[in-house]
């Protein structure tokens, strides 16, 4: 029986590691996709910019 709740505890002590490292990975994750999504919307702010800006001398000369 002393055994079994050994098991037990080593057991769960690998899932909250597993866990641990699970939690970790996702937060790294989604870090990586905020910084692209920002770069992505930084970018096509400044392609929208530079067309507008574009545009607009085409259209004054």
């Amino acid at each position: 029986m002393r055994q079994e709740m050994e098991g037990e505890e080593e057991r769960s002590f690998c899932e909250r590691r597993v866990a641990s490292a699970c939690r970790k990975f996702g937060r790294r994750c989604s870090r990586q996709v905020r910084e692209q999504k920002a770069r992505f919307y930084i970018l096509r702010r400044c392609l929208t910019i530079l067309l507008c800006w574009q545009r607009h001398e085409l259209n004054d000369s």
